[in-house]
C-alpha cells in the first residue's frame, strides 16, 4: 500500500512497487483523477482508494480493497498537516505489518502504544534513499520492468526556474518537472 499515491513521489512509489514485483498495490490518495492515471499505468495490479480524511472510513476502505490487513505500507504523504491518512495506513496493517514513513508530514503522529504493541506493528522512519538507488532504478528501466511512459514531464529552461519550482511544488500524480539545458525547453 502506498499512502500519498496521488503525489509525484507517491505515484512513482506505486509504479516502482509494480516494477519490483508486487502482485497488488493499494494506491491511496485524495485526487481521484491521479488515482485513475495510476490504475491505467499499473498493469492491472493497482487498486485505488480515494481517501476521505476520516480515519475510520479510510481504514475500512483500505482493508476492503486488500481483503484483509496490509503487510507493508509506504507512507509518502507530502506536506500533510493532518495525520489522518497516515493513521488510516497504520490501522490498515495486518498483525506484524510494517509501515515505512518517508513523506514530509508536519503534524504530530499520535500513536497508541498499546495498539502498536498488541498488533506487533513495526514503524520505520526513512529519510531519502541509498546513494545507489538511481542505478537500481535505471536497471529496472533497462530491463523493461519499469515503463516510464506514464510519467508526464513538464520541461522548463533555467531562465524559468521560479516557474519550474512552483510547478514542482504543485505537481500531481505522475507529473515530473525537469530543468532542460538552455534552448531545449518545451512544455
Amino acid at each position: 500500500m502506498v499512502t500519498g499515491a496521488t503525489g509525484a513521489h507517491g505515484g512513482a512509489a506505486a509504479l516502482l512497487a509494480i516494477a519490483m514485483g508486487a502482485a497488488k498495490v493499494i494506491a491511496c490518495g485524495r485526487n481521484e483523477e491521479s488515482l485513475k492515471d495510476l490504475v491505467k499505468a499499473g498493469q492491472g495490479r493497482v487498486v485505488p482508494v480515494v481517501l476521505s480524511g476520516k480515519i475510520e472510513i479510510d481504514t475500512a476502505r483500505i482493508r476492503e480493497a486488500v481483503g484483509s490487513g496490509i503487510n507493508l505500507g509506504f507512507d509518502m504523504v507530502g506536506g500533510a498537516t493532518d495525520p489522518s491518512a497516515t493513521l488510516a495506513a497504520l490501522r490498515s496493517l495486518a498483525p506484524r505489518g510494517r509501515l515505512v514513513l518517508m513523506g514530509s508530514m508536519s503534524a504530530e503522529l499520535p500513536i497508541s502504544y498499546m495498539e502498536l504493541m498488541f498488533n506487533s506493528w513495526e514503524i520505520i522512519g526513512n529519510f531519502m534513499y541509498p546513494n545507489d538507488a538511481y542505478r537500481r532504478l535505471l536497471d529496472l528501466v533497462r530491463a523493461g520492468l519499469l515503463d516510464l511512459a506514464a510519467v508526464k514531464p513538464r520541461v522548463y529552461s533555467m531562465q524559468q526556474l521560479p516557474e519550474a519550482m512552483d510547478a514542482a511544488a504543485h505537481a500531481n500524480g505522475l507529473e515530473c518537472v525537469v530543468i532542460a539545458p538552455q534552448g531545449q525547453s518545451e512544455r
